[in-house]
């Protein structure tokens, strides 16, 4: 075998993961935070998770969750401080997810872009399937005081 041949053989046995940036929201209202269900299709489809998405490569995180709430929910935020930042390989790919408190400014959230949403109580947390990155995030929740 060649050198070329041994290379191309062990490039190919390397697992090559996407890498993806994620916004999203803590959207805290009366003592409760919003959560959305993913939509079956999706990538971990039925699980529960805070709003948000994908980052363009001509958007900031910030620029990003504003897009997406938009799209998700059909609500206008203001975009507050980074509370909790993670990186998580799945099998398939590895994501960066950058979590932001946000106030609403405006409307009244819709499932337009995801299968569900709840307001729920630090408490009621633990009722919900969440994809395995969020298990910090959530373990920081249920330490926060909910405003």
């Amino acid at each position: 075998m060649s050198k070329a041949d041994s290379a191309s053989t062990q490039n190919s046995k390397l697992k090559i993961k996407n890498s993806v940036e994620v916004s999203a929201a803590l959207i805290f209202h009366h003592g409760k935070l919003i959560i959305t269900q993913r939509r079956a299709d999706a990538h971990l489809g039925g699980l529960w998770e805070f709003p948000g998405g994908k980052r363009e490569l001509d958007e900031t995180s910030e620029q990003c969750l504003v897009r997406e709430l938009r799209e998700e929910l059909g609500v206008e935020v203001e975009v507050g401080e980074l509370f909790e930042e993670i990186s998580h390989a799945y099998a398939e790919k590895s994501v960066r997810l950058k979590f932001f408190t946000c106030k609403l400014i405006s409307g009244k959230p819709q499932p337009l872009d995801c299968a569900a949403f709840k307001w729920v109580e630090k408490s009621e947390l633990a009722d919900y399937e969440f994809p395995a990155a969020d298990a910090r995030l959530l373990d920081k929740l249920r330490a926060y005081s909910f405003p």
